[in-house]
């Protein structure tokens, strides 16, 4: 169960009764206490070709799914399907936690536009997380139905005051060297080399690159640290101590050339830290253009936009507007949208 369910699912149930269909008991951590759910098969089963039969006898009226597959035939309830970005079809590789066989349908699947067309047509309604792939998926005609968008957002936390933000030290602070923040995965579309490769260049400033990463991949961009370069790599950070670092930076930052939503963003945004990225569609869209943006194949780019960030009046105004424009990301609002597409479907 992906943290997109769940925040649905948080809300959604105070808004309308639901009943969540899981495959593994622990996924019940996830859920909210006292919402109804179904202990149904793994969606690698084969049962999953005759889930509709199984879905009938609960009764179901509407089934919403956060993938673009579920199983069964001719069901007699309404489906949403979702369809969260098109990344795969530019960048094949599939999750490495998926089963052989599993992954050899993924990347055959993303090698043509049919299939998704196939999948997303037997739905009665389409979702996608921004107005970004909403326009992908019209561009490439994925699917006659009608296209609706539930935005991702970030897990609720105590908010930043601005008072905090504006009096305790952050890591911009000559006591330490300024914290660039990198949250997400070191895919070659994500392009972290960008940011270490320019280090040299930002004395006073350390990059923390916070996630999870295979050795292989930690030896090679350790290669590319340059000389008077401060990079750390965490490889791996609690929840707390992440927030704690968002909130002291002097930027988060990503030189991603590609993006399915960039829930990161919002958390920085939220966390009153102001957003260094690369120029692309959907951050254009995430941070409502409240960012200093840079060309991704660009070291200078990145260098020139983290240090026009040193002007305080510009950092006051950036980090002021796109806490306001975050405020827009809830899952209230999101659990909202889906609720009231539901209710013009089956009206």
């Amino acid at each position: 169960m992906s943290r997109y369910t769940a925040g649905l699912v948080d809300r959604l149930h105070r808004i309308h009764p639901v009943t969540v269909l899981i495959h593994d008991p622990a996924q019940l951590r996830l859920l909210p206490s006292g919402v109804p759910y179904e202990l149904i098969n793994s969606p690698f089963s084969v049962r999953e070709l005759w889930l509709s039969r199984r879905l009938h006898r609960l009764g179901a009226d509407v089934v919403f799914s956060p993938m673009q597959v579920i199983g069964g035939f001719r069901r007699r309830y309404a489906l949403l399907l979702t369809l969260h970005d098109l990344i795969y079809y530019r960048h094949p590789e599939p999750p490495g936690f998926l089963p052989l066989p599993v992954r050899i349908v993924w990347w055959l699947f993303h090698q043509a536009w049919w299939p998704q067309r196939v999948l997303l047509n037997r739905a009665d309604l389409v979702v996608t997380v921004s107005e970004t792939t909403r326009r992908l998926i019209a561009r490439h005609r994925l699917t006659r139905r009608p296209v609706v968008v539930v935005p991702n957002a970030p897990t609720e936390t105590a908010p930043a005051s601005t008072a905090s933000a504006r009096t305790e030290p952050r890591s911009g602070d000559v006591r330490e060297p300024a914290a660039l923040v990198y949250m997400g995965s070191f895919m070659p579309y994500k392009n972290v080399g960008t940011l270490v490769s320019a280090m040299g260049e930002l004395p006073g400033y350390r990059l923390h690159l916070l996630s999870r990463i295979d050795p292989s991949r930690e030896r090679a961009l350790r290669a590319m640290v340059p000389p008077g370069g401060d990079v750390v790599f965490w490889n791996g950070i609690a929840e707390e101590d992440y927030r704690d670092l968002l909130r002291r930076a002097a930027a988060l930052v990503t030189a991603s050339r590609d993006e399915g939503f960039g829930l990161p963003l919002i958390e920085a945004m939220n966390a009153r830290t102001p957003v260094v990225c690369s120029d692309i569609p959907i951050f254009r869209e995430v941070t409502g253009g409240h960012a200093q943006f840079f060309d991704p194949e660009s070291s200078s780019g990145f260098v020139s936009a983290v240090r026009r960030l040193e002007q305080s009046e510009l950092r006051a105004e950036t980090v002021e507007s796109a806490h306001a424009h975050a405020a827009r990301y809830t899952w209230e609002s999101s659990a909202r949208a889906l609720y009231e597409s539901i209710r013009r479907l089956v009206s």
